[in-house]
């Protein structure tokens, strides 16, 4: 069943989406890419026509306008809302309880396809593949016969404890839920409580990932880091770790945000797709 669709803003995972949909026979517009060359670009009021309009990951970043850096104009949301009808079915990532207000005072209902689950474990491939590439440049040795550690347990957390096992590495990972520190035991790996970091062996560590968006590697935690050893936090904002007290004490730390738009754009873009299939199947429209 062909559906049409619009893709307005957003990154390279956008641009790559509306490829993938032209592709999978869907007519996609594409609006707020005019700064890329060699592409079809549609106007708004085209674009508006869809009966699918797919907004960025994230809608937007300043609370005020779409999120459209391969534009040359700035669409403001205010201006964008009323120019949309609830017969559309309207999705957008990362969307927040402000727009989710937005919207709905317009009567609209804006899905949002980066809270869905299979997304989400979907990007958690890409993710943990950049910050394997992250540690790897920064680091002297081979992650093989190496020490690391794993800062939380969740999707993030696991895939990454589990690429870090099949590359050699030794694996530790700290977690806080009594049951999650069962499953890392039973995998063979070395268990810390992230609530007690202040007491665990962070010495022995040639690389620390987190993954925590909380306050995990303070001064006191970075000031017990041995030499050479690399920080690499792909947690989302806030962070887990005091960038300005690691360059104090001349730790290479590094925050590895985006990871999916930046290093797979592709892989990310079907991720963005699936999920917006999905949605479509569950309110009838099946693909």
């Amino acid at each position: 069943m062909s559906i049409a669709f619009a893709v307005l803003g957003g990154d390279r995972r956008q641009l790559e989406l509306a490829r993938q949909l032209r592709r999978d026979g869907h007519p996609a517009a594409l609006y707020g890419f005019d700064q890329v060359e060699g592409e079809t670009h549609s106007s708004l009021a085209e674009a508006l026509g869809a009966s699918c309009v797919v907004l960025p990951m994230p809608v937007t970043k300043d609370g005020e306008s779409l999120f459209a850096p391969f534009g040359r104009g700035t669409l403001l949301l205010e201006d964008l809302w009323p120019r949309l009808n609830r017969e559309q079915v309207l999705c957008g990532g990362t969307v927040g309880e402000l727009l989710r207000r937005q919207t709905e005072a317009r009567g609209l209902f804006l899905e949002d396809y980066a809270a869905r689950e299979e997304l989400q474990v979907a990007n958690a491939v890409p993710t943990v593949e950049g910050a394997l590439a992250a540690a790897m440049e920064r680091t002297a040795a081979t992650i093989h016969g190496s020490q690391c550690l794993v800062i939380g347990y969740g999707r993030i957390g696991q895939l990454l404890a589990h690429r870090l096992q099949g590359l050699g590495a030794s694996v530790s990972v700290a977690a806080r839920q009594y049951a999650h520190l069962a499953w890392i035991r039973a995998y063979g790996w070395r268990a810390l409580r992230s609530d007690r970091l202040e007491g665990e062996p962070l010495g022995d560590f040639d690389v620390i990932f987190n993954t925590v968006p909380a306050p995990m590697l303070a001064r006191g935690e970075l000031e017990r880091l041995k030499p050479g050893c690399v920080v690499i936090d792909l947690a989302s904002a806030p962070g887990g770790v005091d960038f300005a007290a690691a360059g104090d004490l001349g730790i290479d730390a590094c925050w590895a945000r985006f990871l999916p738009g930046r290093v797979a754009p592709v892989t990310a873009a079907q991720a963005i797709r699936d999920a917006v299939y999905h949605i479509l199947e569950e309110r009838g429209e099946p693909i």
